[in-house]
């Protein structure tokens, strides 16, 4: 997507509001409103803002498993899943 194609300034959003959102729905684009010639917001649909939190959600988890990787906070597969089984069951005991 090139965003320089979609840059408008916030008169055109104040004055076009709902075929933006109409637009938007449509396309699946996002739109930078500019004010005083300077990007200030992102109006984007809510199903790919969406798609975006869960994309970075994914890669917080890679960088947060990354880093125990390097910090040597790792368990061998045969040992990982008994341990995870003796912790869930101590929890139901309680």
């Amino acid at each position: 997507m090139k965003y320089s194609e979609n840059i408008k300034p916030i008169s055109f959003l104040k004055s076009h509001a709902s075929e933006i959102i109409r637009n938007l729905n449509k396309s699946k684009k996002t739109i930078i409103i500019t004010q005083n010639g300077e990007a200030k917001a992102v109006v984007q649909d809510i199903k790919l803002y969406e798609q975006n939190l869960e994309s970075m959600a994914l890669l917080k988890i890679l960088a947060q498993s990354n880093e125990s990787i390097k910090k040597g906070k790792i368990k061998p597969i045969n040992k990982a899943f008994p341990d995870l089984d003796s912790r869930i069951k101590k929890s139901l005991s309680k």
